[in-house]
C-alpha cells in the first residue's frame, strides 16, 4: 500500500510536471510568435510605407518626367550676337558646360535662324571653340529673330525650343500673317521643285514627296535632303530626314491644326537649295 501510495505521488508529480513544462513552452512559443507575428507586421508596414512612398515619388518623377520629356529640357542653351558673331552656349541646369554631344547628321551642331516673318531662313553650322561653346558669323538685318538650336545631348534629355533674339534697334510687332500656298510648285535659282503632300488630317503620318525635274540630287549632310518645318508662331520645331538613300521623300505627323511653313532642303551640283512652302493641316 505504501509502495503504491509512492507510485501514485510519483506518478501525479510526473503528470503536473510534464503539464507545466508544457504549459510554459507553449506560452513561449506563443508569446514569441506574437512578438514576431508584430515584428513583421511593423517591418511589413514600414516596407509598405517606405515602398509606397518610394514608388509614389519615384513612380511620380519618373513619370512626369518621361511624361515632360517632350516638353522639359535638362539642357540649357544661349545665344548672344555682338557684330557679327553669334555664340550659342550650351549648359545644364547647374550651368555646367555639357561637354558630350552626339554627331547628328555630320554636325554636332544645327542652328535654324528664322525672322519673325518667316521670310528669312538660315541653316547654320556653328563650329565648337570650347566645351559647351560654339561660334559663327553672319550678318542679319535689324529685326526679330528666333533660333533652333538641333543637338543631342548623350546623357541628358533636350527639346529644341525657340531663342529670341534681337539685331539692332526694332519695334515690338507681331508675327505676319501665312497665307497657305495656292500652287506647291517653287523655282529658286531655275531649279524647280514641286510638294506633293500625302494628307492634311493631323494625328495621321503624312507623306511629304517632293519631285525635282532634271536634277540630280547630292547627299547633303548625310541624306538625300532635309525639312524644316514651323508652325506660324515660330514655337513648334520640326526636323525631318528622308524615308530612304536615294529619294527625296519624307514622313512626319502634325498633332496640332493650323498653318505650317516648312523648307525642303536640297544639294544640286553643290549648291544648297531651300524651297518655302506653306500648307495648312486640320
Amino acid at each position: 500500500m505504501k509502495k503504491w501510495a509512492i507510485t501514485a505521488v510519483v506518478y501525479l508529480l510526473a503528470v503536473i510536471g510534464g503539464y507545466f513544462v508544457y504549459s510554459v513552452f507553449m506560452n513561449d512559443t506563443t508569446t514569441t510568435e506574437h512578438v514576431k507575428h508584430e515584428t513583421d507586421a511593423d517591418a511589413n508596414k514600414g516596407h509598405g510605407e517606405h515602398g509606397e512612398e518610394k514608388d509614389t515619388e519615384g513612380h511620380g518623377e519618373h513619370g512626369g518626367h518621361e511624361s515632360a520629356a517632350p516638353e522639359k529640357s535638362e539642357v540649357v542653351t544661349k545665344l548672344n550676337v555682338v557684330g557679327n558673331k553669334l555664340t550659342i552656349n550650351i549648359t545644364d541646369l547647374k550651368e555646367n558646360p555639357v561637354e558630350e554631344l552626339e554627331v547628328n547628321h555630320e554636325k554636332l551642331l544645327h542652328l535654324i535662324i528664322v525672322d519673325e516673318h518667316l521670310d528669312q531662313y538660315y541653316h547654320l553650322h556653328p563650329e565648337q571653340i570650347d566645351v559647351g561653346v560654339f561660334q559663327t558669323d553672319i550678318q542679319l538685318k535689324d529685326g526679330t529673330y528666333k533660333a533652333f538650336i538641333d543637338i543631342k545631348p548623350k546623357k541628358l534629355s533636350y527639346k529644341v525650343l525657340p531663342v529670341e533674339f534681337k539685331i539692332g534697334d526694332t519695334d515690338e510687332h507681331g508675327h505676319g500673317e501665312l497665307k497657305e500656298d495656292v500652287s506647291l510648285t517653287k523655282t529658286i535659282d531655275g531649279q524647280e521643285a514641286s510638294l506633293h503632300v500625302s494628307s492634311y488630317k493631323i494625328g495621321e503620318p503624312i507623306i511629304l514627296d517632293f519631285t525635282l525635274p532634271n536634277a540630280e540630287l547630292q547627299p547633303y549632310l548625310g541624306a538625300m535632303g532635309h525639312v524644316v518645318i514651323l508652325d506660324e508662331h515660330a514655337e513648334n520645331y520640326i526636323h525631318v530626314h528622308p524615308l530612304n538613300d536615294t529619294e527625296p521623300k519624307f514622313e512626319t505627323k502634325f498633332e496640332t491644326p493650323g498653318l505650317y511653313k516648312l523648307w525642303g532642303e536640297f544639294q544640286i551640283d553643290g549648291k544648297i537649295y531651300y524651297f518655302p512652302y506653306v500648307i495648312k493641316v486640320q
